[in-house]
């Protein structure tokens, strides 16, 4: 077995390592909460937990008559994505995927909503996209965007809904 063995048994350890590295990570983020971001010009301060969740159903197109919601979603794997399908869609990934398919075939929307990879992608898109909405880490908030209200409570406050 010799040396064979031992880089298996190192191998094994250093996987183990990162495992628990991973899990550790993970954990101290889990608690965050998750901010709605706008533009600044989006006519909207705040929506009822009903309000957001017609809008990421796709049932509030227009943000006014001439400014079209763009949805923004995080990609699968995201937990911004996790915390939104349980939180806001009460949906498995698998429901999600074919609640749009099914939305966009009944021609009840024009598109479903555009996947981004990562927090930073979707501020950028946010910024530069009239209209559209997306849901980020709070703690990553960049300047130049509006947190919107939920219930009247901003992330972090007692009592918020997205977490």
């Amino acid at each position: 077995m010799g040396k064979r063995g031992g880089f298996f048994s190192r191998r094994a350890i250093l996987l183990a390592a990162m495992w628990l590295a991973g899990i550790a990570a993970s954990g101290t983020a889990q608690g965050a909460d998750i901010a709605i971001v706008v533009r600044p010009d989006v006519p909207v301060d705040n929506l009822t937990f009903a309000e957001l969740r017609r809008l990421f159903l796709g049932d509030r197109q227009f943000w006014t008559s001439s400014v079209r919601v763009t949805l923004l979603v995080r990609a699968p794997g995201a937990r911004e994505r996790e915390v939104v399908l349980k939180t806001i869609y009460q949906m498995s990934e698998a429901q999600f995927r074919q609640y749009w398919i099914a939305k966009v075939f009944r021609a009840e929307a024009a598109s479903g909503p555009r996947i981004v990879y990562s927090s930073e992608m979707a501020a950028e898109l946010v910024s530069g996209m009239p209209g559209a909405v997306a849901f980020v880490d709070a703690d990553l908030v960049p300047k130049g965007l509006k947190v919107l209200k939920i219930n009247g409570l901003l992330p972090g406050a007692k009592g918020y809904p997205l977490h």
